[in-house]
C-alpha cells in the first residue's frame, strides 16, 4: 500500500508535460568593441584601465589604490586570504578585491563574475573598491551572446556592472549603497 506523499508525486510525474524545446534567439549583432564597453561602463560610474598583462597587476594597483591595506584575490599577492568559508564579518574589512572576469558585455557595460572566481559569493559585494581583471578578447555585443557563452551547467555567478549605487532615498544618488563604493576594470 503506497502513502499519500507517494501517490501524489505519481500523480504530479504522470502528468508532468513535455518539455519544450527554447526558442532559437537570433544573433541581434551588435557593436563589441572595447571603446563601446568602456563608453557603457563609463555611464554607469565604472572605468577601464588598459594593462600589459597580469604581472602589470600589482604595480598599477598600487598606482591606482595607494591606501588599500586589506586585499582580496587569486591574482596577486594578497593580505587577506579568502575562501568560501571565510566570515561575511572578515570580508567587510576588505579595502580592495581583485578578480577574474569572464565575458564583458559592451551593450551595458556589465562583466559575467562566476562564482569559481568571487574567492567568497559575498566579497564582490561587501569589498570597498571592486578590480575585475578580463582579457579585451572576451568582450561581446549583447547580453544574448553572453548568454550563449555561459556554461550550461549552471551555477551561481552574477553579472556586475558599475558600482553600487541608488536614488531611491530622498532621490539623492548615494553610491556604494549595498556594494562596492566602485569598480574598475582591468582590460588586457
Amino acid at each position: 500500500m503506497s502513502s499519500s506523499r507517494e501517490r501524489i508525486l505519481a500523480a504530479a510525474q504522470a502528468n508532468k508535460p513535455a518539455e519544450t524545446p527554447l526558442p532559437n534567439v537570433p544573433d541581434f549583432g551588435g557593436d563589441a568593441s572595447v571603446e563601446r564597453f568602456t563608453e557603457m561602463l563609463g555611464s554607469i560610474g565604472g572605468r577601464v584601465v588598459w594593462v600589459t598583462g597580469p604581472q602589470q597587476l600589482e604595480p598599477v594597483l598600487r598606482q591606482l589604490f595607494p591606501d588599500a591595506r586589506r586585499t582580496a584575490s587569486p591574482l596577486f599577492p594578497a593580505t587577506v586570504a579568502v575562501s568560501a568559508q571565510t566570515p561575511t564579518e572578515m570580508l567587510a574589512d576588505v579595502d580592495l578585491a581583485v578578480l577574474a572576469g569572464e565575458i564583458g558585455v559592451a551593450e551595458n557595460g556589465a562583466i559575467w563574475l562566476p562564482e569559481a572566481n568571487m574567492l567568497h559569493r559575498a566579497l564582490p559585494t561587501v569589498t570597498q573598491h571592486l578590480v575585475l581583471v578580463l582579457d579585451h578578447r572576451r568582450i561581446v555585443a549583447t547580453m544574448h551572446q553572453a548568454y550563449a557563452q555561459l556554461p550550461g551547467t549552471g551555477g551561481y555567478g552574477a553579472f556586475v556592472a558599475g558600482p553600487s549605487k541608488t536614488a531611491d532615498i530622498e532621490q539623492s544618488l548615494v553610491i556604494g549603497a549595498h556594494g562596492a563604493r566602485s569598480l574598475l576594470v582591468l582590460l588586457y
